[in-house]
């Protein structure tokens, strides 16, 4: 590591210099909004992730004649919650063998399967000294292990030459195809017959049943409409016999910190709400262009949050992907990201794309014994992409 980085470790995001984060954030190749300060801070102080939790921020960054030059968030974990690359087996056979796999170091967004940057760098070298600062953080704090999840192609190529190995995993993101489709009915086209049949029929279910749609953005979100949301999100959790990760606290701060980046779907019958989804939208310059000109924007939403107070039949799909994928269509986004897992989103042309993250552990047998089973896991991830890729929903595959 180069003698002239100085190393600091931050025990919570509040302690941390939020334009420099940001300033930071937007030079990566995927600054996606969840790795925003205003975000990771609402998180921390509305208590959603925070040590109540199990979720113990750490932020280390690395600063050279007085800039910060690299930063990440580390969360020491007690548990395997609310992550979406799971190792419950790999805390199990520790317990097993009479070994602590908790507590353990993640970077990743909390509750959010969503890829980009971890290691935020200005180059390279930078980059590759964040990681060893991480890594002799975890051995000094006596971390299991450390992982970092849903990690950007260049974290992920960092990670390798480091040692650590790589994890793979599956999403479904639907794209708007250069030069973008004129609009939704355009788009229906593109697919094959049975797809478009699919789509039309469900969506004339949702509309026969007396659901009509209006969105919301930004400022224009009203107090009233997230505490809907709210009830919405928090009744689907609950039906599942769960409460939910995040608090309505969170949201409010959501509201008053980073409003531009939410975009707000209500279904209503009769007048009257009945569910609602919310995404997550993002447009940050080209690194080529490095300029805000509008031609050379990258423009991503993200799919969320969805809840609803009364069952409709294909209600889900609608408000979940046609009216998101209509409205990036309306506006010119180029990419829709839907979350983790879900074979269904293909007939939604939401396509397979694999995900990466990186792991490390302490001990060396048990390394070995990861490693050793990635191994086999990968060949059984690109079997399955294969297998995906035969199945577009396109015209002429």
């Amino acid at each position: 590591m180069t003698d002239d980085y100085v190393i600091g470790v931050a025990n919570s995001p509040l302690e941390v210099d939020g334009a420099a984060w940001d300033a930071l954030l937007q030079t990566q190749s995927n600054p996606s909004p969840f790795m925003r300060h205003a975000y990771l801070a609402a998180l921390h102080a509305s208590g959603s992730a925070s040590p109540r939790t199990g979720w113990t921020p750490h932020c280390i960054t690395l600063h050279q004649a007085g800039e910060l030059v690299a930063a990440c968030m580390v969360y020491e974990k007690a548990h395997s919650y609310g992550e979406y690359v799971f190792d419950w087996a790999w805390a199990n056979a520790y317990a097993q063998h009479g070994l602590a796999y908790y507590p353990k170091a993640v970077s990743a967004v909390p509750f959010t399967p969503v890829p980009g940057a971890r290691l935020m760098a200005r180059d390279p070298a930078a980059r590759a000294a964040l990681l060893q600062a991480m890594l002799q953080w975890c051995k000094q704090s006596g971390m299991s292990s450390l992982h970092l999840l849903f990690v950007e192609d260049e974290d992920a190529s960092t990670c390798a030459q480091a040692g650590l190995m790589l994890r793979h995993t599956v999403q479904f993101h639907w794209k708007n195809t250069q030069p973008g489709y004129r609009d939704f009915d355009a788009f229906l086209q593109s697919l094959s017959q049975d797809k478009r049949k699919k789509i039309r029929q469900e969506r004339r279910k949702v509309a026969d049943a007396g659901v009509r749609f209006r969105s919301a953005q930004g400022r224009d979100i009203t107090a009233s409409d997230w505490d809907f949301f709210y009830n919405c999100y928090e009744r689907t959790y609950l039906e599942h016999g769960n409460a939910p990760y995040l608090n309505r606290d969170f949201f409010t701060r959501m509201a008053d910190t980073m409003a531009e980046h939410w975009l707000l779907f209500v279904a209503e019958r009769n007048g009257t709400p009945i569910a609602s989804s919310l995404i997550a939208i993002d447009s940050y310059p080209t690194r080529a262009s490095g300029q805000n000109d509008s031609n050379d924007l990258v423009k991503v939403a993200y799919g969320r949050y969805w809840g609803a107070l009364e069952r409709v039949d294909c209600l889900h799909f609608e408000a979940c992907y046609y009216q998101p994928l209509q409205w990036c269509i309306e506006h010119g986004y180029q990419r829709f990201e839907g979350g983790a897992q879900g074979e269904h989103k293909m007939a939604r042309a939401l396509l397979p794309v694999k995900t990466t993250s990186a792991h490390w552990l302490a001990h060396p047998a048990f390394a070995d014994a990861v490693a050793r089973f990635l191994e086999r896991e990968g060949e059984g991830i690109a079997g399955y992409l294969d297998e995906l890729g035969q199945r577009s929903p396109f015209r002429h595959g």
